[in-house]
């Protein structure tokens, strides 16, 4: 049998007798009793859903359990400032490759302000390795795809919480455009996303999260597609039936 180097991540168990309680957040969420069936793919895998099923809450967990600042960053972006977080991370465990990625990132929408912030703190612009401009001195959006061309070299495995928040459709395309470019690099990416046009890339696993549980969908399933291209086809006469008094 032939050992691959990916995914990094396997999958994830649950360490259920460390649980003092289930009735407690986020032990409570449904998803939390599937976290064992997730089988991470190689390449790309989505967590997609409502607001408020798990998404964010499991990804930052997965940077908690690899070490990663939950807050976002890699593993050398060393700050906090309020512990939003749950404790969830130490509660998983990871089932990982024979070989670990060379870097790790966590590209994080909620607060990618703060690592921009302790970026500037701790070095000048020409130091941090983000394409020689501060992070604040560009937009929102430019400061991520700044993170992607920059700080993104391959053989990684890298994290993403809604990264679309900052970007508009064109640069979404684009950003398509590099995770191909990361995947053919050895890399392995686990995103929460709300985005119908990153969730179209070819081949990923995208897991839906709900009050169910956690199980795979296909991306003509998700309703992410569904509802865009029924808005797409027929606009004028669903914005009317949203506003009609």
């Amino acid at each position: 049998m032939t050992l691959e180097e990916k995914p990094y991540i396997q999958n994830l168990t649950l360490k259920e007798d460390k649980i003092d309680s289930f009735d407690t957040f986020p032990f409570y969420l449904p998803i939390i009793k599937d976290i064992k069936n997730i089988k991470f793919h190689p390449d790309v895998t989505f967590f997609v859903g409502e607001n408020g099923t798990g998404k964010s809450t499991l990804i930052e967990a997965i940077a908690q359990a690899m070490d990663i600042n939950p807050e976002g960053g890699n593993k050398n972006t060393l700050f906090t400032t309020n512990k939003t977080h749950t404790d969830l991370g130490n509660y998983l465990r990871t089932v990982k490759s024979f070989k670990k990625p060379k870097e790790y990132y966590f590209l994080r929408a909620e607060s990618f302000y703060n690592v921009a912030s302790y970026m500037d703190n701790i070095s000048i612009p020409e130091e941090q390795g983000y394409g020689g401009k501060s992070l604040h001195k560009q937009s929102h959006g430019e400061s991520f795809m700044a993170t992607l061309l920059n700080k993104f070299h391959g053989n990684g495995l890298y994290l993403m919480d809604e990264p679309e928040a900052a970007l508009s459709p064109s640069r979404q395309l684009a950003a398509i455009t590099l995770i191909d470019k990361l995947v053919k690099q050895k890399s392995q990416l686990i995103i929460a996303t709300h985005s119908p046009i990153l969730l179209a890339y070819p081949n990923a696993k995208i897991y839906q999260f709900s009050s169910n549980g956690i199980h795979e969908i296909a991306y003509e399933e998700t309703e992410h597609y569904l509802i865009t291209k029924d808005f797409l086809n027929r606009h004028e006469k669903m914005i009317q039936s949203l506003i009609l008094e």
